[in-house]
């Protein structure tokens, strides 16, 4: 036993690898498992907007990280820089990838309440 007594008397509960969580507590991880569905669910209703070189390109990205559409100026089209509008349109689709990551970050950590749980998005 450890110096710090019996955590039974402590009032914690001590749960073997692999065993069930108490009742209270399996229907707790089963609302918050819902609610994490729904809130995915959601997040494809959501939409993020990135737009680069001054709106030359503009990309719309969903909350589950689905490109919904790219806008591209017809002002670039007649500068005829292939090169670079590959690129704009690269910087443009990591930026709205990168807002619905943190939009669907946002929305997770509302429900989990930052416990800090590995996994959840991935």
């Amino acid at each position: 036993m450890s110096k710090r007594g019996d955590p039974r008397k402590a009032g914690m509960a001590m749960v073997r690898p692999g065993a069930r969580p108490p009742m209270n507590q399996q229907g707790a991880l089963q609302m918050l498992q819902q609610k994490m569905a729904e809130t995915q669910e959601s997040l494809a209703n959501e939409t993020v907007e990135a737009s680069v070189g001054g709106g030359v390109v503009t990309v719309t990205c969903s909350g589950q990280q689905k490109i919904l559409s790219v806008k591209i100026s017809p002002d670039v089209m007649t500068a005829g820089d292939v090169e670079m509008l590959q690129d704009l349109i690269v910087a443009a689709v990591n930026e709205a990838i990168e807002k619905s990551q943190q939009l669907a970050s946002q929305k997770m950590g509302e429900i989990t309440g930052g416990l800090g749980l590995p996994g959840l998005l991935g």
